[in-house]
């Protein structure tokens, strides 16, 4: 698992700026959200779903406050039926647990075999906050430093219309 020390060094060798905000440990978005509330960004919730044979994995990101419609997201990715991937499936593609899953979390996805999904509104321009695979901080990127990362770990994404 890549700690946080692992992921500033990443994002400091790609020269992207970033604010860090410490709290106790929290397991939703809905938690997380009174940790930035004064602070102008989009927060989001990071859902790690699979196809019915845990065969396809998908990291997608909406706004903290939304609900993803998994019908249409299924349709969007030509399947029919997705459900939330399992904690196992969580360790094992993403190494970290359930309450964790970020961006951050590719990192451990050495296959890269998960493919990244942004909600098109998550992405207006304000800062993102993330997980820095510890649910005890919260990060926050702009989109355009999010993308960056993104792509030098090798992952590309595709922002969809929910």
């Amino acid at each position: 698992m890549n700690d946080y020390s692992q992921i500033k060094t990443e994002l400091d060798r790609l020269d992207i700026q970033f604010q860090l905000i410490e709290h106790p440990a929290v397991f939703t978005a809905e938690e997380a959200d009174k940790y930035v509330a004064n602070i102008p960004c989009m927060r989001t919730k990071s859902l790690f779903l699979t196809d019915k044979k845990n065969t396809d994995y998908y990291l997608v990101f909406v706004k903290d406050n939304q609900r993803l419609n998994m019908k249409k997201f299924a349709q969007i990715v030509d399947k029919k039926h997705l459900k939330f991937a399992s904690d196992q499936s969580l360790l094992e593609k993403l190494g970290i647990k359930s309450g964790s899953v970020s961006i951050f979390s590719l990192l451990n996805n050495e296959a890269k075999d998960v493919q990244v999904y942004f909600e098109k509104s998550v992405v207006s321009g304000l800062p993102l906050t993330f997980h820095p695979n510890d649910n005890t901080k919260t990060m926050l990127l702009k989109p355009e430093d999010l993308f960056k990362f993104l792509k030098s770990i090798g992952f590309s994404y595709q922002i969809i219309e929910l």
